[in-house]
């Protein structure tokens, strides 16, 4: 059965002078517009596409695919503010709409919002809301420690980062642990590194334990290398110049450097640390 808010490949039944009706089940004969009929097609041959509502709420196709699919969250520009709502470019002829009700605040126009979108029980439109908690998934957690994951920021406290994890949870990244600027809706990889006993997940944007010495090493390495073998950094750095230039602490960058002194790949002086050759 076809479905709004779903990708359907639906069968060309006939032609009219606004476009093609395809037959989509219960929703009946539903119109891809002029604008969007393809070079080839014939009555009897199938097109996949993305169901929706019009301006006038007609079930509608289109050959194209939305920023963000239905059950999804997202990082959308607010295009227009009306007595409805407010509307959000998200790639389709016809904007998506967050009603007032969805809004935790009134939205302002040009302004970027993390959304999730999904069906209004209701009206059967496809709508946003930037009220995401209660689309968090709220059972336990089977994350591992030190596991990648994807993370969508999608808000800020006086700990750190709220981020969405993999489309489904929420965690917390602590703002002593991010060495580099967040803005809110940015998609950025990280992991887990702590399952809490209440349910919470922490998160960090390093690799955990060996890893991320193995990952710094690399990139001062890197940068050995186009620096000409000689860098001036080393245990006589101060932390700010560490951030700086590595975006870590100075207690990782004491870690790794110490690794590579140890194998013999970088030599430290009173200046700097320089590149040796084998």
């Amino acid at each position: 059965m076809a479905m709004i808010g779903k990708r359907e490949t639906l069968q060309i039944v006939r032609e009219t002078r606004f476009g093609l009706f395809l037959a989509a089940g219960e929703l009946g004969e539903v119109l891809l517009p002029r604008k969007e009929v393809p070079v080839s097609w014939a009555v009897g041959n199938f097109l996949n596409v993305f169901l929706y509502h019009d301006s006038e709420d007609r079930p509608v196709a289109t050959l194209l695919t939305p920023k963000v699919m239905p059950g999804h969250f997202a990082k959308l520009r607010c295009v227009a503010v009306t007595g409805v709502g407010a509307f959000l470019d998200w790639g389709l002829a016809k904007d998506l709409l967050v009603p007032f009700r969805e809004q935790k605040v009134r939205m302002e126009l040009k302004k970027f919002y993390v959304v999730y979108v999904q069906i209004d029980e209701h009206t059967d439109r496809i709508v946003a809301t930037t009220r995401l908690s209660r689309h968090l998934d709220q059972t336990p957690v089977s994350y591992q420690i030190g596991q990648l994951v994807d993370l969508i920021i999608f808000g800020k406290t006086a700990l750190g980062y709220k981020a969405i994890i993999n489309g489904a949870h929420s965690g917390l990244l602590f703002a002593d642990g991010v060495y580099q600027p967040l803005q809110l809706g940015e998609s950025v990889q990280g992991y887990i590194s702590a399952l809490r006993e209440d349910g919470k997940v922490d998160l960090t944007l390093h690799p955990p334990g060996r890893a991320r010495v193995e990952n710094l090493e690399s990139r001062i390495l890197a940068e050995l290398e186009a620096r000409g073998g000689f860098w001036a950094i080393g245990d006589h750095s101060s932390a700010e110049q560490i951030h700086d230039e590595l975006g870590v602490s100075k207690r990782t960058f004491k870690q790794t450097l110490g690794a590579m002194l140890k194998k013999r790949s970088v030599s430290q002086t009173a200046k700097g640390i320089r590149l040796l050759n084998e």
